[in-house]
């Protein structure tokens, strides 16, 4: 029976974005305060995936013997270091979140079985690397308040409050809405990066932080003036935002998580071409009345 176990480490590590060839006002423009000497820290979370059969123990691998693989390979080495000198693969290819996930990879894969590994630099920023050459997975989370109200403008109160419950009463409620925007796409094979992430930050900023913070989605965002503000509604929209900026930027958004409540939250992914009812192409229009769901 196939099964994947994970497991977890930690190391703390400095590094510095810093390319030589660049004058240190490109640096500066490029990679914003990382590229300060002689740099900064990160205490790092390592989570390592391993796909395989149950032996007759009822273990994937002794998870003993991974532990030890890891530390040799991995965090010993890496452990109290300066990653821009520690492996040569880094005197190519910046130490990104992202190539750093990708080095450890091919550090591991001739002694475990492999199936991902995901790095957290901090809560707010990490990457997953699946073995594919370059291609990796960036994620940062962030936060914005809203307040919404759950009620289809075409049914009555009553008939609301069957489907809603609470969530249809009429002045509404809010929530500290927790927002997680995963790309994906090659690696530059010189800055390590996906994406620049100031830039990232700022789209994300611009096009869906500024705009919904402190609002009332219902009346505030006229798309939601007839479509109801789920959770599930509101990832979408916030997905068909940014797909087209984030594709401006170099990388393809893969996928939006929206944590309503810690009891409550949803996911949704991207294709390759952005939805043919794109919200881009419908904000400035009469929204369309649609059911509850995506």
């Amino acid at each position: 029976m196939k099964c994947i176990i994970h497991r977890r480490a930690q190391f703390s590590a400095s590094h510095r974005y810093w390319l030589p060839e660049w004058s240190d006002a490109e640096n500066a423009r490029q990679f914003g305060a990382c590229h300060r000497a002689p740099g900064h820290g990160h205490n790092y979370v390592l989570y390592v995936a391993l796909a395989g059969d149950l032996d007759e123990y009822g273990m994937v691998l002794n998870l003993s013997d991974v532990k030890r693989v890891i530390k040799r390979e991995v965090t010993s080495q890496l452990d109290f270091s300066y990653l821009n000198d520690v492996w040569p693969e880094f005197h190519q290819t910046l130490p990104t979140t992202e190539n750093l996930a990708r080095v450890i990879w091919h550090r591991l894969a001739p002694y475990l079985p492999l199936a991902q590994i995901q790095l957290f630099e901090h809560p707010e920023l990490w990457a997953d690397y699946q073995g594919n050459g370059m291609e990796a997975y960036l994620s940062v989370s962030t936060h914005f308040s809203a307040a919404h109200r759950l009620a289809r403008p075409d049914l009555s109160y009553e008939d609301n409050c069957k489907i809603y419950g609470k969530c249809a009463r009429p002045n509404g409620h809010g929530h500290n809405y927790h927002l997680e925007v995963t790309v994906k796409g090659e690696m530059d094979p010189r800055t390590g990066m996906v994406v620049e992430l100031g830039a990232l930050h700022q789209v994300i900023t611009d096009q869906v932080l500024e705009p919904l913070d402190h609002t009332f989605l219902n009346l505030d965002i006229p798309y939601f003036a007839a479509i109801v503000p789920t959770a599930e509604h509101i990832a979408v929209y916030i997905r068909d935002i940014l797909q087209q900026p984030i594709q401006a930027l170099g990388a393809k958004l893969h996928k939006i998580k929206l944590v309503e409540s810690p009891n409550n939250s949803c996911e949704v992914y991207c294709t390759d071409a952005a939805p043919e009812s794109s919200i881009l192409q419908q904000r400035d229009r009469e929204p369309m009345r649609i059911g509850v769901g995506v």
